[in-house]
């Protein structure tokens, strides 16, 4: 995450949180990075060094519309410096924050094979148990793991598989 993604999450989240607009301009601004995402029309015309800031900022401004004006503004900011092609990387910084905020954990369970949400539901109550948060998880498959599960949250990483295991016991023998 580049320092300056961080810096305009920051500050467009310290505004709409004295503002007392947090949820609608997360909101505004999930749904626009939802969009570039699903665009790449818009990506590549954000992206486009050729295509002069004032130029992106208009487009910008249509595109915002009527939308909460907090986030207009900082659209038409991020683009006047020169940023508009990432929006995406700072709508992500700006979802941690929220994360923060909310207490919520977000985790990756990796299992060798498809969960049902019967036992997902019942990991991620012992996690948010154990966390004291509540947790957002999502779901990979990765047949390689032969059983159990790995979590990543965040930085930090639980490693429950088989696999994990097993690589563990060839570390161990290769020491020996």
């Amino acid at each position: 995450m580049a320092i300056a993604h961080r810096i305009y999450a920051e500050a467009l989240f310290e505004a709409a949180k004295e503002g007392g607009r947090l949820a609608q301009v997360h909101e505004a601004l999930s749904d626009f990075a939802a969009a570039i995402e699903a665009t790449p029309e818009l990506a590549s015309v954000l992206r486009n060094p050729q295509l002069e800031p004032d130029a992106k900022a208009r487009i910008l401004a249509d595109l915002a519309g009527d939308e909460e004006p907090l986030f207009a503004n900082f659209l038409r900011l991020v683009a006047e410096k020169g940023r508009a092609g990432e929006i995406e990387e700072v709508a992500a910084e700006f979802e941690r924050l929220m994360a923060k905020e909310e207490r919520r954990l977000g985790v990756e369970l990796t299992t060798a094979r498809e969960l049902s949400d019967e036992e997902a539901q019942a990991i991620v109550a012992q996690i948010e148990k154990a966390a004291g948060r509540a947790v957002e998880a999502t779901r990979r498959v990765d047949p390689a793991l032969v059983g159990g599960i790995v979590l990543q949250a965040g930085s930090y990483r639980v490693d429950a598989s088989v696999r994990g295991r097993l690589e563990r016991l060839r570390q161990e023998l290769v020491r020996s």
